[in-house]
């Protein structure tokens, strides 16, 4: 297990049967926990809102059925260990702890991601303003060649995975990462902006096209939420 997870799973365990909402390692964002479990969260929206960028179809199996599963995932993957610490099994716990990775970053990085998104109506697409629109064009030169960056990113991802805009805590400057299947961003570096890139996020609207897919997405990106991550970073 690795020295992240040893700090985690403990102070997580703990917390759970303490029935609090909690924040681990890569701090759970908007997640919750109501009886020691993870929840699927609610949309502040409907599953077609997002259309004819991203279709009603693709919402609702993205949230209902792939994000549900990682919500699973999760609480069987903290099942497992809790039982498996309780009996003295740490071999056991170890190996568990790859499915707490998976299923608690996808938990996690979706949770994020629908909040990223918002009706085109309401707050989505158009670009940042403020503090948000200077630092993307100090760290990246323009707003456009911010998207160009991110989409190029995207487009290299090999398999499945995500592009994230991030904050450095440490020098306040603004940087992109990628990360595979569903590892979080976490340490030094604080998640504003992630898209998914999984094929489940696009394939039955965009097919093969998924360069049109992280196109279509800025049209929906809700950068009041973005800011509001800037600010707090």
């Amino acid at each position: 297990m690795s020295s992240t997870l040893l700090r985690t799973v403990p102070a997580l365990r703990g917390a759970l049967r303490a029935g609090a909402v909690v924040k681990p390692a890569a701090a759970l964002a908007s997640t919750s926990f109501v009886r020691g479990k993870a929840t699927l969260p609610d949309l502040s929206y409907d599953y077609g809102a997002l259309e004819p960028h991203i279709s009603g179809k693709i919402m609702e199996l993205h949230h209902k059925k792939h994000h549900q599963t990682y919500v699973s995932g999760l609480n069987s993957a903290l099942e497992a260990i809790a039982e498996a610490e309780n009996k003295g099994d740490f071999t056991k716990a170890a190996s568990v702890a790859p499915l707490l990775n998976f299923h608690g970053g996808g938990h996690l990085n979706h949770s994020l991601f629908w909040e990223n998104l918002a009706p085109a109506s309401r707050d989505g697409g158009g670009e940042p303003d403020g503090a948000l629109k200077k630092a993307i064009a100090e760290d990246f030169g323009s707003f456009e060649s911010f998207t160009k960056q991110m989409n190029t990113a995207l487009a290299g991802i090999q398999g499945s995975g995500w592009a994230w805009l991030v904050k450095d805590k440490t020098s306040g400057t603004l940087g992109l990462v990628t990360r595979a299947n569903q590892d979080p961003v976490s340490g030094s570096l604080a998640p504003l902006l992630g898209i998914d890139a999984w094929e489940h996020a696009y394939y039955l609207q965009y097919e093969n096209r998924k360069a049109e897919y992280f196109q279509a997405i800025w049209n929906v990106i809700n950068w009041k939420t973005v800011a509001s991550r800037f600010e707090k970073a």
